[in-house]
């Protein structure tokens, strides 16, 4: 442990010496280092002692290693001296090839030059001959200079004598050729010429500067259109005329004065009329410029000069003009009516005469593509039409074909969104005004004539005014069904729905004077409406539809408010025919075989009452049609129920069966007043007709009778056996211990022929059992009849 200190590495001499003296132990520390060096002599003696052999051969191997090494000193020595004689031996060549070489270049370089010198020197000789050959020899001139450019490209030429004045030639030349073709462009697009536009496009392919000269053609237009724009819509401008000659002073509002106001929207109208040719007249020379570019191909290359315009990802020509155009007028009209009150009302309050403008921009836009397409096809030179036929089919342009992505035509015409929303706005209120002013708070009365023609004129003066665009007519359209459904409104709460509103007991009462003015009234607006669409010429569909919609309402409303009235008539008419069963039909015939009377007592009444009801109510209805519509639905319930209770008289006896024949007759005269002629009636009026001979019929013949199923029912024609069966064949409702009254209803409620044949079908069963039960001999003798007709029945339903 003492020797630990001398096994690490970080052991120092000095600082152990220095510890040993400070600790005063010096003697001590000498004797414990001699005892250890004596014990470490004697440690190496015994190591020496037992490992000697292999120590040996150690001295031995060192000394072969020293002998391999002077043997590699020296042929490292003769290495060195060989490296000496080759590099002396390669220097020289390396350091001529590097000579060489450098002459070489120089050589090539000289050379190119001078190719380039006697190209341009003959390129300039040529041009020079080209130029005097005028525009027949423009798109070869541009060609050589395009030649010329990429001879002087990566070079400098400058300081060469021989060429300077070539050069300086050559510049010339260029700005000549470049402006040349510059007004072959203009004059071609003016002129729709395509084959002075294709000689100008190929000169500036030829140049290079096909893509940068079509991009600031279409900004220049921009840029006049946008002018023009801003000239059409300058107020000041505008108002010049009536300005007088002191100015006002600094500041000073420039608006029209009082007095010229129309003035102003003349001029107005002038400038956007212009305005509108200008944007046509532009429109039209870029369409007629993308024609050319889509069409022509370079000569050579073949290449599409459409395909260098778009080969960035840049859309064509015509979209780009257009969308610039479109966004210029949505800001321009924007700042234009913020800035102007005047502007803006008379943009808002004549919108339809500046939609109409737009649509004739769009027509004419149209159009502009079609006759471009002829052109093509009528002129330009042979070799032009040469390189038409080699095109494939011409796509149409965006006034032509809309994509699913943009819409160019709504694009125009989202610089009218906020006008449009303005116009709609005050044209309801102008629609809306009369009729509130004709429906005061309180009032009990429907408008008079006068100012139901009013509401009309508006309605009529609308629509006129919006018959410019279909949009607009749709959009108007929806505002006069609106208009339709406020005067609908207002009239139902006119209407009077107390109990005195469907009496038919004494004279008209106020409310049912009210009434009747109501209907009136809502008649007049509806066929005056739709004489109005019925007279609009080109009126879109979709709005027609929307106006007729609403006045379906109306006649919807006219329906529900003589409904009250209807029913009560209905229920009238059906308690005095129910009376018949309280009168005698059981008697025989009379000596002279006619009955006492020509008709029964209610049928008397029912006549009575059906014509009063016709003079004193329905009479004071202007819509005889709309009436008679509802009053015939009313005559064909009155027969079914007369001849449903005609079917169910028990008993009834040969004069009974001739007044009842009498009544049949009479029945045709009482429904008369009720619809327009009796045969108008239809199924109706056939079962009426038809049910009167089988009363005089033997139940055999009226069994198969043609009659049967196809006019009137089968159900019916069995309830009227059993008036001719003995008692004990009682009727489905004796049976049911109804009375008559809830039977017929209980028909109402059932109106399937099977539910009814189903109720008859238990009576005779109930009649088989009764007959069984006193065990009787023998069926009546209409039974059978009636089992045959109930199965004949039952077979045609299933």
């Amino acid at each position: 442990e003492c020797y630990a200190d001398f096994f690490r590495e970080d052991f120092d001499v000095k600082a152990y010496t220095s510890q040993s003296i400070h600790q005063a132990v010096i003697a001590e520390q000498l004797a414990k280092l001699a005892q250890g060096i004596s014990q470490l002599d004697k440690e190496l003696h015994l190591q020496v002692v037992a490992r000697h052999e292999d120590l040996l051969a150690q001295a031995t191997g060192i000394e072969s290693l020293e002998g391999v090494l002077q043997m590699m000193q020296t042929r490292i020595v003769a290495l060195q001296s060989t490296v000496d004689r080759i590099r002396v031996k390669i220097v020289d060549p390396y350091n001529k090839i590097v000579s060489r070489t450098a002459q070489l270049a120089k050589l090539q370089a000289t050379c190119d030059l001078l190719r380039r010198i006697i190209r341009i020197l003959y390129l300039s000789k040529r041009l020079q001959g080209q130029l005097q050959g005028g525009s027949r020899e423009i798109t070869k001139a541009a060609q050589s200079l395009n030649e010329l450019d990429y001879l002087s490209q990566g070079i400098d030429l400058s300081g060469i004598e021989v060429i300077e004045n070539d050069l300086l030639f050559i510049a010339r030349a260029r700005l000549e050729v470049e402006n040349q073709a510059k007004r072959l462009l203009e004059q071609g697009v003016e002129t729709q010429n395509p084959t002075q536009v294709g000689t100008a496009l190929q000169v500036f392919h030829n140049l290079g500067t096909l893509k940068d000269t079509i991009a600031n053609v279409v900004d220049r237009y921009c840029t006049v259109l946008e002018e023009n724009i801003k000239n059409a819509l300058d107020i000041k401008v505008l108002t010049q005329p009536s300005q007088t000659v002191t100015r006002g002073g600094p500041g000073r509002a420039t608006m029209p004065t009082p007095g010229n106001t129309a003035a102003f929207r003349a001029a107005l109208w002038t400038n956007m009329e212009k305005l509108m040719d200008q944007i046509c007249a532009a429109c039209g020379q870029v369409q007629h410029l993308q024609k050319v570019l889509t069409k022509k191909r370079d000569p050579v290359s073949h290449v599409c000069f459409i395909d260098e315009i778009v080969k960035d990802g840049q859309s064509d020509i015509l979209y780009k003009f257009w969308t610039a155009v479109t966004q210029t007028l949505s800001s321009q009209f924007q700042s234009a009516t913020d800035s102007s009150m005047f502007l803006k009302q008379a943009f808002e309050g004549e919108y339809p005469k500046l939609l109409r403008l737009y649509n004739d921009l769009w027509k004419r836009l149209q159009q502009y593509s079609q006759n471009i397409q002829r052109n093509f096809n009528t002129s330009g030179t042979t070799d032009l039409l040469a390189e038409l036929q080699q095109m494939e089919e011409d796509t149409q342009d965006i006034f032509m074909q809309k994509n699913q992505d943009y819409d160019p035509e709504k694009a125009l015409k989202d610089s009218l969104q906020q006008y449009e929303a303005a116009y709609l706005s005050k044209s309801l209120s102008r629609l809306f005004d009369p009729i509130n002013l004709v429906f005061p708070p309180g009032g009990r009365n429907p408008p008079s004539s006068d100012e139901l023609d009013s509401i009309i004129k508006t309605i009529a003066s609308e629509l006129n005014v919006a018959a410019v665009d279909p949009d607009l007519s749709l959009a108007v359209a929806k505002n006069v069904a609106k208009t339709i459904q406020l005067y609908g409104v207002k009239s139902e709460q006119l209407l009077s729905t107390q109990g005195d509103a469907s009496q038919v007991i004494g004279p008209l009462t106020d409310g049912q004077r009210r009434n009747v003015a109501v209907v009136n009234s809502l008649y007049k607006l509806h066929q005056s409406v739709l004489k109005v669409i019925t007279n609009q010429s080109s009126f879109p569909a979709a709005a027609e539809q929307t106006v007729t919609t609403a006045l379906k309402a109306v006649h919807d409303l006219m329906g529900s408010a003589v409904q009250p009235l209807l029913n009560s008539v209905g229920d009238s008419v059906e308690a005095i025919i129910i009376t018949m069963h309280q009168e005698d039909f059981s008697g025989s015939l009379s000596s002279s075989g006619k009955p006492d009377v020509p008709c029964s007592l209610y049928m008397k009444e029912l006549q009575g009452f059906i014509a009063r009801v016709m003079s004193d109510y329905f009479r004071h209805f202007e819509c005889f049609d709309f009436v008679f519509d509802n009053t015939e639905a009313m005559a064909q319930r009155a027969i079914e129920v007369f001849i449903r209770n005609a079917s169910l008289i028990r008993p009834l006896g040969e004069g009974g069966k001739m007044r009842l024949a009498a009544d049949f007759a009479q029945m045709e005269l009482a429904v008369a007043p009720l619809c327009r002629r009796v045969s108008d009636l239809g199924k109706s009026y056939r079962q009426l007709r038809s049910f009167r001979p089988l009363l005089f019929q033997t139940s055999e013949h009226i069994a198969s009778s043609p009659a049967l199923g196809e006019v009137i029912p089968f159900s019916i024609i069995l309830q009227f056996l059993f008036t001719r069966a003995p008692p004990e064949l009682k009727s489905p409702f004796q049976r049911a211990e109804w009375s008559i009254a809830r039977y017929s209803q209980w028909l109402d409620d059932h109106p399937s022929e099977k539910d009814r044949l189903a109720l008859i079908r238990g009576a005779l069963e109930a009649y088989v059992q009764s007959v069984r039960t006193r065990e009787g001999k023998e069926f009546a003798p209409v039974y059978p009849i009636m089992v045959q007709l109930l199965q004949k029945a039952m077979s045609t339903l299933q």
